[in-house]
């Protein structure tokens, strides 16, 4: 049996004018750059002590399912990316710190360095992790943005250290916290570049 092609319809110019579309992925992408610039650079202006309490709580005001629609796509270098960043961080914190404190553990000691620069309490015990992230966090408003990306690089490289040593680890999670941290502390040096200059 054969069948016949046909030409395919074209439609006319008042076609494409009748669909509805969702927003410009460019005007979104610049919107979310000027709001994470505007909070990290807004944060530090402020004279308001509140700034960094609802900053930390942004989070778990907004819901990271928010936050993420918003940033998790911006590049690693850019602030807006940082921020994704650092709230996924701190949202893993928070929901495993048991796991959080059991992985930091085994990697402090392998990881001198960046123990000292992360600035966790000894020993580092699930809440205290928790305080110390928080206090990373709270950081964007009461003190340098390079300081606080490169103390959350130097946890992150700590967690991956020891994610790597314990028994039945994933190599593909060691693996992403290795490359998070990577991208923090790359991050945390444009941004004292970007001071100096």
């Amino acid at each position: 049996m054969s069948r016949q092609h046909h030409r395919p319809m074209t439609p006319g110019a008042g076609f494409f004018a009748e669909i509805v579309g969702g927003a410009d992925p460019a005007l979104v992408t610049e919107a979310a750059d000027r709001a994470a610039v505007l909070l990290v650079r807004g944060a530090r202006a402020s004279d308001d002590a509140e700034v960094a309490e609802r900053l930390l709580r942004l989070a778990e005001d907004e819901g990271i399912e928010t936050i993420a629609e918003v940033w998790s796509g911006a590049p690693a270098d850019s602030i807006a990316g940082c921020l994704w960043r650092l709230f996924l961080l701190r949202s893993w914190v928070h929901a495993e710190p048991v796991a959080v404190a059991r992985e930091f553990e085994a990697g402090r000691a392998r990881a001198q360095v960046a123990r000292v620069v992360a600035g966790v309490a000894d020993p580092p015990g699930p809440e205290q992790l928790k305080a110390m992230v928080d206090e990373v966090l709270r950081g964007i408003a009461t003190s340098d943005f390079a300081d606080v990306l490169l103390r959350a690089a130097a946890f992150a490289r700590v967690v991956a250290t020891g994610r790597a040593h314990l028994p039945g680890s994933d190599e593909d999670g060691v693996r992403r916290m290795l490359v998070m941290a990577e991208q923090l502390e790359a991050a945390g040096h444009l941004e004292l570049a970007a001071r100096l200059q």
